[in-house]
């Protein structure tokens, strides 16, 4: 029961860093000054600071375990929460988004393989919850942090969240303290493996076909939040309230999607058909915007949103395509600092696609282009392998 209860409130933690701050950053340039490269710099840091995180997870596994590194990202959340509502300038303001994407990065990484090793019979499911619930983290502080702010100040409007990840920590240090006799049981223990598997995991095609799927939807996941307003105020004609409700219906679509996809990953055998299900998604949105953007606007929409089920598919692909508990964490470290290293790249290049065309007709083709590379998994990952087979098959092979 702790291990559920602990499993939630991290995953409704893990988007608070990222969603808090843009609805009030009018609020915090008024008592600090910040430069639009300074909001532009906070901007980028989520993704860099999850990518460089998924590098670090997994050997902060190896060195204080699973549970302990969960603790530590979310003392990392609290102190980054609390130096940021205290801020005296940007500098401060900086490092506490640093101390907190930190925290949230390792949490990304170490979820997947608690719920393994606490679930193991019902990882879908799990998945299926979490994901859901990293929705809400997204979207609650995006809508209450501005009134918040409007009430009782854009300092407690930041701060308020050190509670949440204060309260997530109670169920693992009762963890942690009910099981600390048997910490060096193979139970607790991440397996040694991981070590080798990260220098390694490049040799093995489940999981490069996983890290292509994981970061086509984070660009198009990132592209879509940064520009999907304007690209539709733009092309589609639509004003800056209706633009702001289109892009909260792709939210609002993902939802659902995120609790069924897992479920379905358990029931199909082909995964390859859900892959290719949300890549013909964003291929039918991406060119109604291209060719009709003005007539079935709400459709493309919700086309694009429905794409984003290959996110919650990768999730599950990370747990059920690893045999051991240290081979989840080396692939979801893996994956996931390649993913949002590349997911960081996508705003920029479609910023840039259109200052230099002038129009959106080339970013939205770099768009198409990215949604048709994620038919490539579709087909290498139809028939289910096992990463540690791979590399198994790799060293003996270059063995003999």
């Amino acid at each position: 029961m702790a291990a559920l209860l602990g499993i939630v409130l991290v995953a409704l933690t893990l988007r608070q860093t990222v969603a808090v701050m843009s609805p009030i950053i009018g609020d915090i340039r008024v008592d600090i000054p910040i430069s639009n490269i300074g909001v532009g710099l906070l901007g980028t840091l989520p993704p860099i600071l999850l990518a460089v995180s998924g590098f670090v997870a997994p050997r902060v596994a190896r060195g204080i375990g699973l549970d302990g590194g969960i603790v530590l990202a979310l003392l990392l959340m609290t102190l980054g929460h609390l130096v940021r509502a205290a801020a005296p300038g940007y500098a401060v303001l900086l490092v506490g988004s640093v101390v907190a994407l930190a925290g949230t990065g390792i949490g990304n990484v170490l979820l997947p393989p608690i719920v393994r090793r606490y679930f193991p019979d019902r990882i879908t499911l799990l998945t299926a919850t979490y994901v859901c619930i990293l929705g809400v983290s997204t979207a609650l502080p995006a809508a209450v942090a501005a009134p918040v702010a409007e009430q009782v100040g854009w300092r407690f409007s930041l701060g308020i969240w050190a509670a949440t990840s204060v309260v997530a920590l109670v169920p693992w240090l009762v963890i942690i303290t009910r099981e600390r006799r048997r910490r060096l049981s193979d139970a607790d223990a991440v397996e040694s493996p991981p070590t080798t598997l990260v220098t390694r995991l490049w040799r093995s095609r489940v999981a490069l076909s996983i890290t292509v799927l994981f970061s086509t939807s984070t660009i198009l996941t990132y592209a879509c939040f940064a520009w999907l307003p304007e690209i539709l105020g733009d092309i589609a004609g639509s004003t800056p309230t209706e633009a702001g409700v289109l892009l909260a219906v792709t939210g609002i679509i993902s939802a659902p999607i995120a609790l069924i996809a897992p479920l379905l990953v358990a029931r199909l055998r082909a995964v390859s058909q859900l892959i290719a299900a949300g890549t013909a998604s964003f291929v039918l949105g991406y060119l109604g915007l291209l060719l009709a953007p003005a007539t079935l606007t709400l459709l493309w929409v919700l086309l694009i949103g429905s794409g984003s089920i290959l996110f919650p598919i990768s999730l599950v692909l990370i747990n059920v395509r690893t045999r051991t508990q240290g081979g989840t964490v080396a692939l979801s470290g893996f994956v996931q600092g390649i993913a949002y290293a590349l997911g960081a790249l996508g705003p920029l290049l479609v910023g840039l696609l259109h200052d230099s065309s002038g129009g959106w007709t080339l970013p939205l083709l770099f768009l198409l282009a990215v949604a048709l590379v994620a038919a490539i998994p579709a087909f290498t990952l139809a028939k289910p392998a096992f990463v540690e087979d791979e590399l198994a098959r790799s060293y003996s092979s270059r063995g003999s």
